[in-house]
């Protein structure tokens, strides 16, 4: 534990309460997300309802997290943080267009999951710290699954994927803005933070096939944000 945070103040507790909401808000995205894509694409459908039960134990597990602590997660703001990505998500998966919604769920949201656990486990309470070091190692997992599958499919979906980042980035951005006051609250490196989901959304987008040069000009796509 970081003896230079007091974990039972007050200040400490309202930020741990909005962002444990935003993690618990962002398990639950993604329970429902892969419950869709199991429709989706049927073919990968045990994959899928695997990966959903496993994003609820992880729901589970930081609900743990928050009790523990005695904190109430505030997930009525967190709904909130995740709102625009959440319909970005329904839109595209009621139109059947598959590329936005892995984009969302299987490199974006995984990242930004990994990204969030990194910066946070270093300045975590102990009972949390090991919750997040268990569960960040589902979370490579998913990225892995999501990188394989767009890799295998690159040739055919590059425009769409290249197009579904245009707009998808920016959102991701702005979610790492939304919990930034409460994340630097609670001892968490901002500046780690950012670049952490920069470089893992930027090694995923080069593993599946676009070259660095390529992955620069899609990273440009968060100045839409502004």
């Amino acid at each position: 534990m970081d003896p230079a945070l007091d974990y039972g103040s007050t200040s400490y507790k309202q930020a741990y309460g909005r962002l444990t909401g935003a993690v618990i808000e962002g398990e639950q995205e993604a329970y429902g997300n892969y419950l869709k894509l199991a429709k989706l694409m049927p073919q990968h459908q045990a994959e899928f309802l695997d990966a959903a039960r496993i994003e609820r134990r992880h729901q589970r597990s930081f609900q743990s997290c928050s009790r523990n602590l005695g904190v109430n997660a505030d997930r009525s703001w967190a709904k909130e943080v995740f709102a625009e990505l959440r319909d970005r998500f329904s839109t595209a998966a009621a139109a059947g267009n598959l590329v936005p919604c892995l984009l969302i769920q299987a490199l974006v949201v995984e990242c930004l999951a990994i990204a969030t656990y990194n910066a946070y486990i270093p300045v975590a309470d102990d009972f949390s710290r090991k919750v997040a070091e268990t569960v960040i190692q589902d979370e490579y997992q998913h990225l892995n699954f999501g990188q394989s599958w767009f890799k295998q499919n690159f040739e055919s979906l590059r425009a769409e994927i290249q197009a579904a980042n245009q707009t998808i980035l920016p959102i991701a951005h702005r979610i790492l803005a939304r919990i930034s006051y409460d994340a630097a609250h609670m001892g968490m490196d901002l500046q780690s933070l950012e670049e952490e989901f920069t470089i893992r959304y930027g090694e995923a987008l080069e593993e599946i096939g676009f070259s660095f040069d390529e992955v620069y000009r899609m990273a440009a796509s968060r100045s839409l944000a502004a």
